[in-house]
């Protein structure tokens, strides 16, 4: 296989600029690599020919001196974008063979600086789920494997097809949505780089809806740096979604690099969650210790609310995907099943569309909203979000970011909680806090579990401050050094 697929982003872009070779070649290797890596099921949807044409369109552009930011980059598209002519089903059967008409303003503002797209890549249905195992197209497979054991292993949800790719090889770069951890808990199974930015940084237009007031784009890359490049790419003002912010973006590459001393880094004694794995308390420590050596206070910091954030959510987020999935009824696109009348079509339509997980968050949105338990629960759900958000807002009085594990295991074996809601719910209990406060949060690799398996930290911020994360992420990135790579068993 060819080393360009080796590349980072950013040698990668210095590498066309020097014309150490061109868009077309880099292409073609990335497009053979995909090819070559089935396995892992990480693509649903390859685009040879259209990433090829991507490519020559390029290195004219760039003949001409026309070259935009990310002009010759291969990235990976997850499902859930919208992508003008190519199909797009959010891993659904519900959705078919939908072919959009219009292109997602996040994939929109990658193209018009230049990437090149490889094709659209596997996650969890509707994004719903923490290990990519509900998706119509079946689960993807981690390419990091456990010190002699071949279990195969959940790259994490719900973008697990963007974190594969990206730590597999198969792209520079992927794109990625996150609701309650689903860009930074795959980044912390698969030795990546994913960054959740702050609610409304990124256009939510042509991005299938799951839960709109927590859904977010992000970038998954292979280092901070690329993720920094990929993001002031994504983000933008859109007039087209009333959520989106209508502020300059920074130019986040250059806060990478940056001198942290001084800063103040809270360590919430909340997430010290009970029956923690020793490994992941470890990690943390070495995390301060790393901040510490750059010059950081570390300040130990309260969120009380911590423990009633998981619960919050799984009443938010099923209550919004039980409205936003309404519109699928099999009458003006995707699946359809035909009925003896209108109410039996509905309902074969989606029976045979949706699949477990979907359905099962659809009834207990639908029950949270109803008659009689909207007070008792979607309400109170939503003060708990307020005090939650107010706890952050309290914390970042005393301090600049807050440095946390990203997941509370390294990737566990497929099938290993598929019968158990709860425990993979569990795996959102450092994350969902963001979404619920729409902060932005971070996690970096940072070390390995005793089976060689990637573990990830955290990093939380201000509203608007991804630039501190950017920061603080390169710090850790330097002082961890993590440079090891999945084993190639594909």
């Amino acid at each position: 296989m060819s080393d360009l697929t080796k590349l980072t982003l950013k040698t990668a872009l210095e590498g066309l600029e020097s014309k150490s070779f061109s868009a077309l070649e880099l292409t073609q290797a990335h497009v053979e690599a995909v090819e070559s890596a089935k396995a892992l099921n990480a693509y649903v949807l390859e685009t040879p020919e259209k990433a090829l044409e991507m490519a020559r369109a390029s290195d004219a552009r760039r003949a001409r001196g026309e070259a935009g930011a990310l002009d010759g980059a291969p990235l990976g598209v997850k499902d859930l974008f919208c992508t003008e002519g190519v199909r797009s089903t959010a891993c659904s059967k519900i959705l078919g063979n939908f072919v959009p008409t219009y292109e997602s303003t996040v994939t929109a503002n990658l193209w018009r600086d230049g990437a090149v797209m490889l094709g659209k890549l596997n996650m969890d249905e509707f994004a719903m789920g923490s290990s990519n195992e509900s998706s119509a197209y079946g689960p993807v497979i981690n390419p990091w494997r456990g010190q002699g054991d071949d279990t195969p292993r959940t790259p994490g949800g719900s973008s697990g097809g963007s974190a594969t790719a990206v730590a597999a090889e198969l792209c520079l770069g992927a794109t990625a949505t996150d609701t309650g951890g689903s860009i930074r808990q795959p980044a912390a199974f698969t030795g990546t780089v994913g960054i959740k930015p702050t609610y409304g940084r990124c256009s939510r237009w042509g991005v299938v809806a799951f839960a709109s007031s927590l859904d977010q784009a992000g970038p998954i890359a292979r280092n901070v740096e690329d993720a920094a490049i990929l993001l002031k790419s994504m983000a933008g003002h859109d007039a087209k979604d009333s959520t989106s912010l209508d502020i300059e973006v920074p130019d986040f590459p250059s806060f990478v690099g940056k001198s942290v001393k001084g800063l103040r880094i809270g360590i919430p004694k909340e997430y010290r969650a009970e029956g923690m794995a020793p490994e992941i308390d470890k990690l943390w420590e070495q995390g301060v210790a790393w901040l510490k050596a750059a010059g950081c206070e570390i300040v130990e910091v309260s969120l009380p609310h911590t423990k009633y954030a998981l619960p919050a959510y799984y009443i938010v987020a099923p209550a919004e995907a039980s409205s936003n999935l309404a519109r699928y009824d099999g009458m003006r696109y995707g699946l359809r099943v035909d009925g003896a009348n209108l109410t039996e079509t509905y309902e074969q339509t989606r029976a045979q569309g949706f699949g477990e997980e979907v359905k099962r968050r659809i009834l207990i949105g639908s029950y949270v909203l109803s008659a009689g338990y909207y007070d008792a629960y979607y309400l109170k759900a939503q003060k708990v979000r307020r005090r939650i958000s107010d706890d952050f807002d309290q914390a970042f009085e005393k301090v600049d970011a807050l440095l946390t594990p990203t997941a509370p295991s390294a990737a566990f074996a497929l099938g290993e909680n598929a019968d158990d809601p709860v425990a993979m719910y569990l795996n959102d209990i450092f994350t969902v806090t963001v979404n619920l406060a729409g902060l932005p949060g971070m996690s970096v690799p940072a070390g390995v579990d005793a089976n060689g398996l990637p573990l990830g930290l955290q990093l939380i911020g201000r509203p608007l401050d991804e630039g501190t994360l950017f920061s603080l992420g390169g710090v850790i990135e330097e002082a961890a050094q993590f440079k090891v790579r999945p084993q190639r068993w594909w």
